[in-house]
């Protein structure tokens, strides 16, 4: 009893509680982006090589783990890398709330609100059909896993060029997560809403199909008549310019 009590330390107190945090923030962010049975598939691996190799003591199965985890850090990375790169964004964006972050912040949201604003006014006054989706907290890997992998600095001049007539990815939606264009021509699901006007389209409708089961944001410009909707929830609306402006500058700060 004496010998247990000595290891309760205020050292192992903390140790334990980062481990436990750190534990539950990856739990968290794997379940967001539809990956945690990835996560209790290792969590069995780990707890059976513990078990093998330091509680049993079984020599063989214990050198077969061991052989097995020399090599599984690089396999943990190519599986989970989506999730480990939104781990990193998500430490560097509470990092970036900080006094001496929020400059940089301001700027970085000021500068992509502003590309993909010029953007869309171009594509309206151009009438360039167009369905932007803005992701928040959820990952929706399946739909932006659908399209063609861009992974680019958000651009106006990119955005235009992707939704060209011509451009071979302008038929589908653009993705754009943490900042940047992740994907484009992406399949959406398509709303079955009778409660959606007649004059939308497939653009419309596939934009309200994706917000009405997650929590992104849809922006779609119309091609017959230039007008720029935007869908949330189980909504989809026409906005003027201050509406959207507002609305673009609000998500990225």
């Amino acid at each position: 009893m004496q010998s247990l009590l000595s290891l309760i330390t205020f050292r192992n107190v903390i140790d334990l509680l980062l481990v436990t945090f750190i534990a539950f923030y990856v739990y968290r962010l794997l379940r967001r982006s539809g990956a945690v049975n990835l996560f209790w598939g290792l969590f069995a691996f780990v707890a059976v090589w513990f078990l093998a190799g330091y509680v049993f003591h079984l020599k063989l199965t214990g050198a077969l783990f061991n052989q097995i985890v020399s090599v599984g850090a690089i396999a943990i990375i190519v599986i989970f890398q989506n999730e480990i790169r939104s781990f990193f964004y998500s430490v560097g964006s509470h990092v970036g709330k900080l006094p001496f972050g929020r400059a940089r912040q301001q700027q970085d949201a000021e500068r992509m609100s502003s590309e993909l604003l010029q953007a869309l006014e171009e594509m309206s006054h151009a009438r360039t059909g167009a369905l932007i989706v803005l992701t928040e907290r959820q990952e929706l890997n399946q739909y932006a896993d659908s399209g063609e992998v861009v992974d680019a600095a958000l651009s106006a001049r990119l955005i235009r060029n992707i939704f060209f007539k011509n451009s071979p990815l302008h038929d589908g939606a653009m993705f754009i997560t943490d900042g940047r264009i992740r994907s484009a021509a992406c399949i959406l699901p398509v709303s079955a809403s009778k409660n959606i006007p007649e004059h939308y389209g497939l653009r419309h409708r596939a934009a309200l199909g994706l917000t009405e089961q997650t929590d992104a944001v849809a922006i779609v410009v119309s091609e017959e008549t230039g007008e720029i909707s935007l869908a949330e929830g189980d909504t989809i609306r026409e906005v003027k310019k201050e509406e959207l402006t507002a609305f673009v500058r609000g998500f990225f700060l």
